[in-house]
């Protein structure tokens, strides 16, 4: 008999051996937590073996906000540069709003999900003219603002102001999901585990126990190799007390990741200037500068994908040339492969028919503009011809 390796497979003999193990997760009020010892408990860990972070050890509600932003769906070792460079220049509120969204999106350049950039820079106007500048302590006002959900609203409220506001974040989702015994997939459970996080919130040490929950996620309770013996909430989890510590929290089964052939041109003019396009605000990298080019169609080489993009895009005709070079890269949805050509202007003036702007600059200037990480390894094969 064969024995099946898909991930539907697996997530089926994960919920078969759970459902043997626990039972579904009942009411916060049902599950009789131990709050009191579990809030002591961490907040002594945390004083302990707590992270020291920079955002950790200001109350400036903006340099605070600056990092929950920043943390979403990356890591704190990428995070620390970009955040102390961040702050250097744009060291307030007021200098952030008044900056053009160019010079943003190129401090945020590499960090990727830009709209969090974008977000950041429409938020701090709103500040400035709907709040004279202050950072909002009212919970509905913060979630108000672009780019801020619940869980962010809640890191910012608890670390600047102390207030009792509940976060839920990946790190949080995953210890909660072990300490109940989770049997599904916490996106299935999110209220219940909203519930659990306000209701082991303390209200005079919020600041420090949604910090230490995060820490417990981040450095013990890992996706891989939890470790369960130096953890100070071990003799309250279920998980471990099951042995089901290694199968929590469970995934959801995931299509394969699409891949997308893309054509790209490095376009020369008579005078050695490249072309390149911003892209337009909504969307995918939105408010970028990038090379131009896009998906190569069935039965189509990459030559002829260029020529016809370039001129349904742009209105220009190219003589296609060498390879510059070829780029992997893979997104949150979707994988790419760049096949970056060489390309001689023949004919036509670029319109942004549909991009927001079209420049013809030198390679030493490529570098004043905002562009996708990809685009960054095309800038340096350039410089290194």
């Amino acid at each position: 008999m064969v024995k099946s390796n898909s991930a539907s497979e697996k997530s089926k003999q994960q919920g078969d051996r759970l459902a043997r193990s626990t039972t579904p997760l009942p009411s916060v009020v049902a599950l009789n937590l131990p709050i009191s010892h579990l809030q002591q408990s961490l907040l002594a860990w945390y004083k302990q073996q707590g992270r020291d972070l920079p955002w950790r050890r200001t109350r400036d509600p903006y340099a605070i906000w600056i990092s929950e932003i920043m943390l979403q769906q990356t890591q704190v070792k990428t995070v620390l540069p970009y955040y102390e460079r961040w702050l250097q220049q744009f060291p307030t509120v007021f200098d952030l709003a008044k900056t053009d969204q160019q010079t943003v999106l190129k401090a945020w350049e590499g960090l990727g999900y830009y709209t969090r950039a974008r977000n950041l820079h429409r938020a701090a106007q709103i500040i400035v003219e709907d709040h004279t500048g202050q950072f909002p302590q009212n919970y509905e006002q913060v979630v108000a603002l672009p780019g801020i959900g619940r869980t962010t609203a809640g890191g910012i409220l608890s670390a600047a102001y102390n207030q009792p506001v509940p976060i839920l974040d990946g790190n949080v989702k995953r210890v909660l999901a072990r300490l109940v015994a989770l049997q599904v997939p916490p996106s299935k459970a999110l209220e219940q585990l909203w519930s659990i996080s306000e209701a082991l919130l303390p209200a005079s040490d919020s600041r420090d126990f949604n910090q230490a929950m995060m820490d417990l996620g981040a450095t013990l309770c890992t996706r891989r190799r939890p470790a369960c013996l130096l953890c100070p909430w071990q003799v309250s989890c279920e998980a471990y007390t099951q042995n089901v510590h290694l199968e929590i929290p469970m995934t959801e089964a995931r299509a394969p990741l699409s891949h997308k052939r893309i054509g790209v041109a490095v376009v020369w003019n008579d005078q050695g200037q490249i072309l390149i396009d911003r892209r337009p605000q909504k969307g995918l990298l939105g408010g970028l500068w990038e090379f131009p080019g896009g998906k190569i169609e069935p039965g189509e080489t990459v030559q002829e994908c260029i020529r016809r993009e370039l001129q349904e895009e742009l209105a220009i005709d190219v003589e296609v040339g060498d390879r510059l070079i070829t780029i992997d890269h893979a997104y949150t949805h979707f994988k790419v492969t760049l096949n970056v050509f060489h390309c001689r202007h023949t004919g036509g003036d670029p319109q942004p028919i549909e991009c927001d702007e079209v420049r013809w600059v030198s390679v030493s200037e490529l570098e004043q503009f905002p562009f996708p990480k990809a685009n960054i390894q095309i800038i340096d094969a350039l410089r290194n011809e």
